[in-house]
């Protein structure tokens, strides 16, 4: 049974946690803007216990990292729980998370990147609707967050459906570094490499992540799926390659020939993909012919992003003069 979480209201607290990469890998004055931003929200910030240890994966171990997600789960003051950023081993977790504690006490779960494992898992084991979007970093940016927080707040504040409209302009500099001396480009919109209109409910995030859970129980069905799919610059010089063998992987999973849509992610300037390329990697794939696919959309791991509920429900129109996305259950 799918379980949608309760949406926010003044004075609910968030807690924040480090399934991932640690706290301590975030500046001070990082942390305090951010805190400041979600408080301006009238939202009170928690953090978990362990949130501050650090070994030299920049993480934790498997038990305080537990520790801190079954006691954000369980604590009834707590309404929302936001990663704070990613990394490359939250699945260390999946088969010791206790799963029906999740089911008997629904509540928002944010992120994005290596969070993706853990919120395909949740929604696949617990039947609870998990949100890619901002992580508690994210937050810090003092610059071109506007889309991401009007996004952040439709979704985790109001229960009509939600259209999606392009960005005006991205960015993926190293914003962390330095809010001051930013770098942005115009958003072109939309590609699309195959029109066509579909509903279903969302299943991905971040394309190398969802593959850890490939032959597992943690990952969803893609029946009747809506695939939300975005790829990271980790593999810098072989991207390209990446993506062609990670969107391979994928297809080559159960039930995919049941896939409805496609929407990918908007891909780094490092990452060396453009709409050429990206076209000619699909068309190679006959199991793609027939599937609706947009590209070049408002997230991943380029700022800003809007927030999507896996599990939730999405209808696309994907058209060469005007191209919708709509979530419709979230």
């Amino acid at each position: 049974m799918k379980i949608y979480p309760n949406k926010l209201t003044a004075g609910d607290e968030v807690r924040v946690i480090a399934p991932s990469r640690s706290l301590k890998i975030i500046s001070q004055s990082n942390i305090d803007y951010a805190v400041k931003a979600l408080e301006l929200l009238d939202l009170k910030v928690s953090f978990g216990k362990h949130v501050n240890e650090i070994d030299i994966f920049d993480s934790s171990s498997i038990e305080s990292r537990l520790t801190d997600l079954h006691d954000a789960f369980g604590d009834k003051n707590v309404k929302a729980i936001l990663a704070v950023i990613g990394g490359c081993n939250a699945n260390q977790l999946l088969k010791y998370i206790d799963y029906d504690l999740i089911k008997k006490n629904p509540k928002i779960f944010c992120g994005f990147s290596d969070i993706t494992a853990l919120q395909n898992a949740i929604y696949s084991n617990a039947g609870l609707v998990t949100y890619s979007g901002p992580q508690f970093s994210s937050f810090a940016m003092q610059k071109g967050f506007e889309y991401t927080l009007e996004y952040f707040k439709k979704i985790f504040y109001q229960h009509a459906p939600i259209s999606i409209t392009p960005s005006s302009k991205w960015s993926d500099d190293a914003w962390f570094l330095d809010q001051e001396n930013r770098a942005f480009r115009p958003n072109e919109g939309y590609w699309v490499i195959h029109p066509g209109k579909a509903k279903g409910p969302i299943v991905g995030g971040n394309v190398s992540t969802l593959q850890l859970l490939h032959g597992t129980s943690f990952m969803p069905s893609f029946e009747d799926s809506i695939l939300f799919l975005e790829s990271d610059s980790i593999t810098e010089g072989q991207c390209v390659y990446e993506f062609d063998r990670d969107l391979q992987s994928i297809i080559c999973q159960p039930n995919f020939d049941k896939v409805k849509a496609i929407v990918i992610g908007r891909f780094e300037t490092k990452f060396g993909m453009d709409l050429h390329k990206l076209t000619l990697i699909i068309e190679s794939k006959q199991e793609l012919k027939n599937i609706p696919i947009i590209a070049n959309v408002d997230f991943g791991h380029t700022m800003p992003m809007f927030t999507f509920p896996i599990g939730g429900v999405c209808e696309i129109n994907a058209s060469a003069t005007a191209s919708t996305i709509d979530l419709l259950e979230h």
